[in-house]
Formats: C-alpha cells, sequence, structure tokens
C-alpha cells in the first residue's frame, strides 16, 4: 500500500445529491429514490477512485447532510425533545439538520459551526443528562458492505471520539467521564463488528489534534486510545489534518496505531516532527497532496522533502478529505494552458498515484511537472505592487475614532431604538436565476434585463418600507454569489463552470480562482445601490464583500502570501466604498462572513500568522470615508467569541453576528470584553425553513437586551435570505417588524 485519499466530494459531479436532497424535501422524490440515487453517487466514486489507481479507498465519507451528524445519529446523540417526536429514521437526521415544524411539534435545528478553518459546517452534537451513547445505527458497516458487493475492498472512515468530544455541545450536569467511557464502549464495539466483517483498516478522524492541547486534554486522548486499542485486530489510523500535532505527538507515535497520517501541507512542523522520529513498524500516510487548494502539486518540492524521511512504510496520500475542492476539470472549458495548472479532486486522485510512482522511479512523469514550475503563469500587475509597497501605517485607520463616529452618527441618522435591517440579499427565485442566464446566452438584451432587476428592486423597497424597516437593501438580485460576484468584476480572477464545493447540507459553492495579481477596473456595485437609493427617502444600505472573504472564499494563489493577495483585494474594494459613498449611499456594509476560517487552529499563531494583517487589511477598506458614512459587518457561523477583542478592532460601526442557533452565547462574550461596536445578533435563524413566531423573536430580543444596552443593538436575521423562500421570508421579517414595533412601545 502505498496511495491513499482521507475523503471524497460525495454531492456529485454535477450536483447530483444536491438536486435528490432538494427534491425530498418537496415530495417530489421518495426516501427510497433518495436511498437509490445515494447508492449511484457512492458507486460512481469509488469506482473513480479504484480506476485512479489509488489502493486505499475510503467509505463511509459519504453523507446526505454532514458526517458528524452522521456520527451522532450512529452513536444515539439525539436530543430528547426531537426523539419523542415520531419521525422516520431519516427526517429524524434532516430535522437535526433543519429544524422540524409540523403536526408533531416545533423543533429548532440544531447549531451549525464551520469545521475548523474551513468553509464546510458541521451539526453541533448536543450530549444530554439522557443522552444513552450507543451504537444503534449501521452505515459505516452498510457502505462497507456495499462496496465490497462491488468487488472493491475500502477502509471505514468515522469521526474519532476525541475530537467529537471538543466539538460536541454539553448539557448542564453531564458527567464527562460517563460520557468518555460509553464513547470507548461504543468505538469498541464499532471496530468488533468491522472486524467480524473482515475490515483490514478503519480510518479515525481525529482533526482536533492539531489544535492547542494541554496536559489535560493530551491525558484524556490517552485513556481513550489505551482502552479502545487493546487488543484490537483490525488496523487502526488515526487521520489528522489542517495543522501539525505538535503538542501530541510523542503521545500519539507512542499508542498502538497501525498507521498515522499527517498533514505536511498545512502542519508547518510536520515534516521537522516527523524527520526527528517516527517508528518504523507504523505506516506513515503522509498528506503531501493539498485537499484544500486546486492547484498543481510541485513534484520535485514534495519529493525532496520526503526523501529527507527514509520510511519504507510511506503512503502518499491527501492532506484532508477532498470535499473541499470540485470534482474534476475535465468539465471545465479552461484552455489546456491555464487548466494544466489546476487539480480537482479526480486530478489529485492522479497525483497521490504519480507522486508514489515518481518517489520510487523519477522519470518523465517529474519532468513533465517540473517544466510546469520552470515558468510564469502570468504578467505581473507592477502598478498593483507599487501600491502595496506605498501603503504606510496610517492609511490603516479611521478617523474621527469610534466613540465621536458614534455620535456624530446618531445626530446625522436619527434611527429610532432597535433599527432593523437585513444582511443583504432577499431570494433568489428560479425566474431570476433564468434571467441570468439568458443575459450570459444572449438570449436577453441588457436593457431588458436591467428593467426586470429595476422591477424587483421597486418591489421589495416597496414591501421593506410597507413593514417598517428602518435600514433598507436593494437585494442583490443582480448577484450571482457575494464573491463571484465581486470576482468577475476584478481583474486577475478566473471562474470555473463546474467548480462546486459542499458549504452545508445542500448549500454549494463555486469558489473563484485567484490567477494573478488583483485590481479594480470599474465600478462593481454602485448602479443600482443608487438606483435603489434614488427610488426612497429612506436609507438603503450599500452591500459590499469584504476582502478577506474574498481571499477565504476563493482558491487563492500559492506563489505569493495570502497577507499581499489580501491587501490587494483591500485596495480593489476601498475604491468600490469611496465610489458609492461618492454616490450617495450613507450605510455600507462589508461582510466578512469568512475572517476565521483562515485563523491558525493554534491560539499562539493567531497574531503573528494572521489577525495582525486580516484585521488591518478590512480597516483599509473603510478608513478613508467620512465620519458620517456608516460602516456594517457581517460574520456568519463561527466561534468568534474568543477572537472579540480583534473583532472590535475592525473599527466597523455596526457588526451583525449569526448567533441564532447557537442562543446567542455570544452576548456573554461581547458583554465581558465591553464591546465597543454597535450589534445585530440574528434574531432568527435563516438557514432552516421554520418561521419564528413573534412571540419568539420578542423574547430572543428581551435576551438581547438583558446583555447588551439597547443604544448599542440593531435588529436583524441570522444571514442573507438567498436561499429562503418568498413567503417564508416574508412572513419572518413581518414578525420581526411587528417584535420589535411591540418591544419599542415598551421602552
Amino acid at each position: 500500500m502505498k496511495t491513499s485519499i482521507v475523503g471524497y466530494p460525495r454531492i456529485g459531479e454535477h450536483r447530483e445529491l444536491k438536486f435528490a436532497i432538494e427534491k425530498y424535501f418537496k415530495n417530489d422524490l421518495t426516501a427510497d429514490e433518495l436511498m437509490n440515487q445515494a447508492k449511484e453517487l457512492r458507486k460512481n466514486n469509488w469506482k473513480t477512485i479504484k480506476a485512479s489507481g489509488v489502493e486505499a479507498i475510503p467509505s463511509n465519507d459519504f453523507s446526505f447532510y454532514d458526517t458528524t451528524l452522521d456520527t451522532a445519529c450512529l452513536l444515539n446523540i439525539i436530543p430528547q425533545e426531537l426523539a419523542k417526536i415520531e419521525l422516520s429514521e431519516l427526517d429524524t437526521y434532516f430535522a437535526l439538520a433543519r429544524g422540524y415544524q409540523g403536526a408533531k411539534g416545533d423543533i429548532k435545528a440544531r447549531p451549525m459551526k464551520k469545521w475548523f478553518n474551513t468553509n464546510y459546517h458541521y451539526i453541533v452534537p448536543k450530549i444530554e443528562k439522557e443522552t444513552k451513547i450507543e451504537v444503534v445505527g449501521s452505515k459505516i458497516f452498510d457502505e462497507y458492505q456495499e462496496a465490497k458487493a462491488l468487488g472493491i475492498e475500502t477502509r471505514p472512515v468515522i469521526l474519532g471520539p476525541f475530537s467529537l468530544l471538543q466539538i460536541s455541545e454539553f448539557d448542564t450536569y453531564v458527567d464527562r467521564s460517563t460520557v468518555i467511557t460509553d464513547l470507548i464502549q461504543a468505538y469498541k464495539i464499532i471496530l468488533q463488528k468491522l472486524t467480524d466483517l473482515n475490515v483490514e483498516w478503519v480510518q479515525i478522524d481525529e482533526p482536533s489534534l492539531t489544535k492547542d492541547l494541554n496536559a489535560e486534554l493530551i491525558a484524556e486522548f490517552q485513556v481513550i486510545y489505551r482502552e479502545l486499542l487493546k487488543d484490537q485486530k483490525i488496523n487502526v489510523l488515526a487521520q489528522t489534518y489542517f495543522g501539525d500535532v505538535r503538542d501530541i505527538y510523542d503521545t500519539l507515535i507512542e499508542l498502538p496505531f497501525a498507521g498515522i497520517g499527517l498533514d505536511f501541507v498545512e502542519g508547518r512542523k510536520t515534516l521537522a516532527l516527523v524527520k526527528q522520529y517516527f517508528p518504523k513498524d507504523k505506516y506513515l500516510f503522509a498528506g503531501v497532496v493539498n485537499g484544500k487548494n486546486i492547484w498543481r502539486n510541485n513534484y520535485q518540492q514534495t519529493l525532496a522533502d520526503l526523501a529527507t524521511l527514509k520510511l519504507d512504510k510511506l503512503v502518499f496520500s491527501t492532506s484532508c478529505s477532498l470535499l473541499h475542492v470540485p470534482y474534476t476539470t475535465k468539465n471545465e472549458p479552461f484552455p489546456i494552458e491555464i487548466k494544466q495548472y489546476f487539480a480537482f479532486a479526480a486530478e489529485k486522485l492522479t497525483e497521490v498515484v504519480e507522486l508514489a510512482e515518481s518517489y520510487d522511479n523519477p522519470g518523465p512523469t517529474l519532468s513533465k511537472n517540473q517544466l510546469l514550475f520552470s515558468k510564469p503563469r502570468f504578467t505581473e500587475n507592477q502598478a498593483v505592487h507599487q501600491k502595496i509597497a506605498e501603503l504606510t501605517p496610517a492609511v490603516f485607520t479611521r478617523l474621527p475614532n469610534f466613540e465621536k463616529r458614534e455620535k456624530i452618527q446618531r445626530e446625522h441618522f436619527a434611527f429610532p431604538a432597535l433599527p432593523t435591517t437585513t444582511i443583504g440579499s432577499f431570494p433568489q427565485t428560479l425566474e431570476i436565476k433564468q434571467m441570468r442566464a439568458k443575459l450570459k446566452k444572449a438570449e436577453l438584451s441588457l436593457e431588458e434585463y436591467d428593467q426586470f432587476i429595476a422591477q424587483h428592486i421597486n418591489q421589495w423597497l416597496d414591501w421593506q418600507t410597507e413593514i417598517g424597516l428602518d435600514v433598507l437593501v436593494h437585494g442583490e438580485f443582480e448577484r450571482n454569489d457575494m464573491v463571484e460576484y465581486f470576482g468577475q468584476n476584478l481583474s486577475g480572477y478566473l471562474f470555473s463552470q463546474n467548480g462546486w464545493v459542499q458549504s452545508y447540507g445542500t448549500r454549494c459553492v463555486k469558489p473563484p480562482i485567484i490567477w494573478g495579481d488583483v485590481s479594480r477596473e470599474k465600478p462593481i456595485t454602485v448602479k443600482w445601490s443608487a438606483y435603489a437609493q434614488q427610488q426612497t427617502n429612506k436609507i438603503v444600505k450599500g452591500m459590499l464583500t469584504g476582502p478577506v472573504t474574498i481571499l477565504n472564499w476563493s482558491f487563492p494563489r500559492e506563489d505569493i502570501s495570502l497577507k499581499e493577495s489580501t491587501l490587494q483585494i483591500a485596495l480593489a474594494i476601498q475604491e468600490e466604498v469611496l465610489d458609492l459613498e461618492k454616490n450617495g449611499i450613507q450605510v455600507i456594509q462589508i461582510d466578512e462572513a469568512a475572517l476565521r476560517e483562515k485563523l491558525p487552529l493554534r491560539q499562539t499563531d493567531w497574531y503573528t500568522e494572521y489577525l495582525d494583517w486580516a484585521i488591518p487589511a478590512f480597516r483599509l477598506v473603510h478608513s478613508q470615508v467620512q465620519a458620517t458614512t456608516q460602516i456594517h459587518t457581517h460574520m456568519c457561523y463561527s466561534e468568534f467569541t474568543d477572537i472579540i477583542s480583534a473583532i472590535d478592532q475592525m473599527d466597523a460601526d455596526v457588526i451583525s453576528f449569526e448567533a441564532a442557533r447557537s442562543n446567542l452565547t455570544i452576548l456573554d462574550e461581547l458583554q465581558k470584553q465591553h464591546f465597543k461596536t454597535e450589534v445585530g445578533p440574528g434574531v432568527y435563524d435563516i438557514h432552516s425553513p421554520r418561521v419564528p413566531s413573534v412571540a419568539e423573536i420578542t423574547s430572543t430580543i428581551q435576551n438581547i437586551l438583558s446583555k447588551i444596552p439597547v443604544e448599542k443593538t440593531w435588529i436583524n436575521p441570522d444571514c442573507g435570505l438567498k436561499t429562503r423562500g418568498i413567503p417564508e421570508a416574508k412572513e419572518s421579517l413581518m414578525n420581526m417588524t411587528t417584535a420589535v414595533n411591540r418591544l419599542r412601545k415598551e421602552l
């Protein structure tokens, strides 16, 4: 065994799984039909991997929504309020992810968080006092046997007990030691059942090992695996990713794992750790092919690094699961001189195999790869480099300071208590998408398209005014995606046609590719923002995506630093901000939804490797506006409580957070750290189709006001409403404004 991968995309080459699940949600597909389509997708994946020559093929990396959710369901980690409702196994599963609102009850969806430092989201398991951890599911066993019936031997994959503990929510009075004992017993049963099926290898994912670990956590890991691995006959691969395991390396290699998977891409110290010592009786699954970016691997550099290790049991693998990259470049119309630089999931399979072959027998494949890296890809934009070189500390600071601006803006805008707004987008209906497609195919003139967009903007402006929103938005009907839209209007970007990547559940994104130096050649959002403002006497927010999010939700360059690439984008967005201001836009929202995604997993690296340039990059974007221009920003699902002070340093005037699914836990930290920026914690979850009642939203706002001063509080949904249906979006917003109006009377 010399080749392996950590995992593979599951949405389908053409997003078949997404569309099948959405049909099931609409009752246009039966459960059996959905299961059959999923089975076909798994078969295609396994056959693709096998045909590539990769030897160790994963199974149970497939999921209808999220593999963490799969693990929770396998182990009976289901909240009691949902367990009491008599739903099918599949509908219980989806209810955990999306919530349930029907004749049998009204259940909120479980919280959703970013999966470590990626744009993938996981459903947070909740371990209650009544939770009885036991093996109740069969998915991991069924999918192994499914592949076996096709003549394909696979390595079942499961999230490990240690990482499951770290990312789960614990209810009050839950005894952690009892949970650990129960988890060990459950995983023992899983391993035994796999052994009984004659499984040779099992992959246990432990990504939490790449975070900061203290002595207590290391001891917890030891307790779990010393007991779990005792007398095991099956080969267990401990798979890590998204960083290095410097805190626990010595412990990890001493435990009786048959193999250890380490990340050589994001793991800055991985190579040095392995050089120091790696047991000769264990397999090293070397994650040298980047599972999070789409550039070709530099074989010469990779092989040079691994040659220093002199290991016999070396397996070439990916740095993490390939679910973070698109399926294949074969569906892309890029010319060969561009496409040759890219490797999507299918091409990364080939890279793993070619690296293993070249390791033993360097030849034409290595020479061809070397040639690719011996010539420049594009002509540099010297004007952009000059602008970066001329940046001074002063251009990163906005004047006057926040306290003075806040007073000026309160007098200038005179908003009522608890000002209401939305995060920006309104539902993107099928009609809107079809009109955009017609424009692209030249089946529609630009004038006809503009009339259509203007009509939608007018309708939604009137409706927002009717329900009493204080700060309106134009709805972003002209935009396909909050990052792709900007990338299409900036130089230095390329765009795939089918480069879809799963973000959460059925939500897929198509990250643009930063090919070269980035600059703005013309205004991007001014046309429709200015048009919308001209239609009403109310304030209309200008809507932009921030530089850090544009970078983090793109496939970034690997030939320059992330800092330099982000500053290029920041200068381009700064030009857009100033143009909006010149055109009468007084409130400008600069979304940094993905601020945390490239944050190193280790706190010791946060300020020296990321926040030291990411926060100033945001400040650069808005530092030159007038004091009367109000700057908003928005942040998506993630764990922000530990970087609250850094967020305050962004020096925005208003920050909205996605907070509804996490029960507004971020408010305690805002209060504790005396957060100065005005805030809009999301008062309801837009990722679920359930409509919150007026009473529910009222209660949420009262909770907010118990911790945040009323003069600092804005009211808004959790996120943009692009993915929601029109009826549920309107009903939810009407309930929100009704709740606010009632509270204003009380205030």
